[in-house]
Order: C-alpha cells, then structure tokens, then sequence
C-alpha cells in the first residue's frame, strides 16, 4: 500500500486523485491532506478518507510535507506558491507525483538539482505521456519529442481575427474543464510554453528537439520520435485520472482508472502545424526557457497579471502575451539564484506588467 499526500486536495487534480483513491482502498492510503482555503471542503474529505494530517495554505503544506510520514507527494497546488512543497518532497526523499508544473518552470536547477533519478513523476497528460512513451527507448535513440495541445478556443484564427475576443470566449475550451487561468493560458497557448520549459526540465532534452502539433481531438497526448523513424504515441479519450494513477503507483497502472479507446467506431485523429504568428507564446518560453535562471519565473508571473487584467477589461487578448514579452525583456537576472532572488523576481515582474498594463489603458 502507498502512502499518499494530496496537496491541492479540494481542486480539480485533488479531487480526481481522491477518486482514484476511493476506487482502490487496498492500494492506496491518504496520510495528509492540503487545501488552498476550502477548509470546509478538506475537512469532509479527512472525514471521508480518515486522515489526521490536514494544513491550509502553501506554507502549512510545505511544512506538512515534511512532517508527514508518506510514499508520494501529489503536489496539485495552482501556482508558483507550489514550490516550497516542491523542494520539501524532494528534500525528504519522497516520491514527487508534479502537477504543479510551475514549482519546476519557476524553480528550474533549484528544483531538478535536488531531484534524484526518478523521483519526479510527471501528472500533466503531455508529460506522463512522454514518460510512458520514453520507457520504448534508451535517451541516446530520442530524436524530438512531440507535445500536443488542443489548440484552445481560437485554433485556425490569425492575429488580426483574435485582436477583439472576449474573456468569455478564451474560456470556452473545446476539451478541458480547467480554471480561469489555465483555461485562458490554453487559449494563448502560454500553457502549451510553460509545458515546454516543463518537458526540458523533467527529460533533459534541448529547446531545439521539443516541437509542438495542434491535435483538436485532444487522443493522443504527446509522442516521442526515435532515431530509427518510429514514433511512439500515447493515446486514450482525456481523463485526467489516468495520468493521477501513474503519478500516485509509477511506473504500475492502476486497472480501470480510465475508459479505453472505442477501435469498433470510425474515427478521426488530425495535425496541424502550430501558427507562431497567431500564437508567440511557445516561441517566446523555449526563449525564456534557454535563458534559464529567473526569467521562466518572470515569464510566468507577467502571464497571470495579464491574464487578470485581460478578465478584468483592461487589456486585450493579443496584448497579454505581448505585455510578458516586453516583461521578460526588461528583465535583468540576479547574480544567485536562490528562493529569495526567484521571489523578488516573480514581484518585480508582476510590478512590471502592472505598469506596462496600466501604460496600455
């Protein structure tokens, strides 16, 4: 039986992880439990599940890692805040199940240094799926790997055509019932970026053999390329439970977590090449990415004042990826990179769009 600490508990991966829980109470055994500020919500589910072990906010979860005796961390905690968590699994020698994908974008070598070979396990379903597909071949015989993204709400518009879209419309994602922040990062397609920083941290492969397809359907979730020609790809209807049971048992699956493909129905899967144009943010990360050090950080800050301002009326959808980048460019790294320098940074670059977003209006 593994022992399971669920942080992010009364979210969206919280909540599916529970359900992966409760279908299997002689495989799993939830030891602690963290929630953002629900604590009515975690308090039902310590009841449900029998667990003593219960912390509010980034800082008590932090602290209930390392004080909890666990096998895996499942860290599903919105936002940077996530890091903290982050580094005390690893710390502790806990398996790191990462939802949180930018603990490790904002992170970066403070993050992958501490990690030991497989200690993190990814939860996005592009990264369990490059996970999965890895295991078919040695790192030496990867030639590229292949994230998919939906291609959000605005998939085939050009720029001109996306300069007047509402909030409303940038969250009417096609595939995937996510928060106002994710959703509007996939409508950028500033998620599918930061999942490309992700997918360079978690396999050490460089920016130049990460690519990027637009696959409407959402079936196939990511493919690694070998050098022989031959493509591996993971497939299955989305179902985000399935990638929480690799995290939760790796590299084991959990039977029945998720429903199989139908082959006796006719179907069809597409490709389309990504329109930088249209859509600079993956261009503009695997930039931030390279330069390392603060900037995914400042990359990923700017994006969430932008995306509020943009809810809140005050910019336009085109202007949220254009005011990081001239955030981003402004940015001057620090000398050390530490948890001090990555918190200074994250606020000097959230001034920094504030200003240029009010320049804007």
């Amino acid at each position: 039986m593994r022992r399971i600490v669920i942080l992010g508990s009364t979210g969206s991966i919280g909540t599916q992880a529970l359900d992966v829980v409760r279908a299997n109470p002689a495989r799993f055994e939830v030891v602690g439990l963290a929630a953002g500020t629900d604590r009515a919500g975690m308090q039902a589910q310590a009841r449900e599940f029998g667990v003593e072990h219960v912390a509010l906010g980034a800082a008590e979860a932090e602290q209930l890692v390392r004080d909890v005796d666990a096998d895996v961390v499942l860290n599903g905690i919105t936002g940077s805040v996530g890091l903290g968590p982050t580094l005390a699994a690893l710390e502790t020698g806990r398996t790191l199940a990462l939802a949180n994908k930018e603990s490790l974008i904002v992170g970066g070598d403070l993050v992958t240094r501490l990690a030991r070979p497989g200690q993190i396990v990814p939860v996005d379903s592009e990264h369990s799926a490059i996970a999965q597909a890895l295991r078919s071949g040695d790192r030496a015989e990867v030639r590229r790997l292949v994230l998919t993204a939906s291609g959000g709400p605005f998939r085939g518009r050009n720029r001109a055509s996306l300069a007047n879209v509402t909030p409303a419309e940038a969250l009417a994602h096609p595939t995937w019932d996510m928060g106002r922040v994710v959703t509007t990062n996939s409508a950028t397609l500033v998620n599918k970026g930061l999942e490309v920083i992700e997918a360079h941290l978690l396999f050490g492969v460089p920016y130049a053999e990460i690519d990027v397809v637009v696959h409407p359907q959402s079936i196939v979730h990511s493919m690694v390329e070998f050098t022989d020609g031959s493509t591996i790809a993971q497939a299955s209807p989305p179902d985000m439970r399935l990638p929480i049971s690799l995290g939760l048992d790796w590299p084991h699956r959990v039977a029945g977590v998720g429903r199989p493909l139908d082959w006796t129905a006719a179907t069809a899967w597409t490709f389309e090449p990504l329109d930088d144009d249209a859509f600079p943010a993956v261009r503009l990360a695997k930039q931030v990415g390279r330069a390392a050090g603060t900037y995914p950080g400042v990359f990923n800050a700017a994006n969430e004042q932008a995306v509020d301002a943009f809810h809140e009326g005050r910019i336009g959808f085109l202007d949220i990826v254009d005011t990081v980048a001239r955030v981003v460019d402004d940015h001057e790294a620090p000398a050390v990179l530490d948890r001090a320098s990555l918190a200074e940074a994250e606020r000097w670059a959230r001034e920094a769009a504030d200003r240029a977003i009010a320049a804007h209006g």
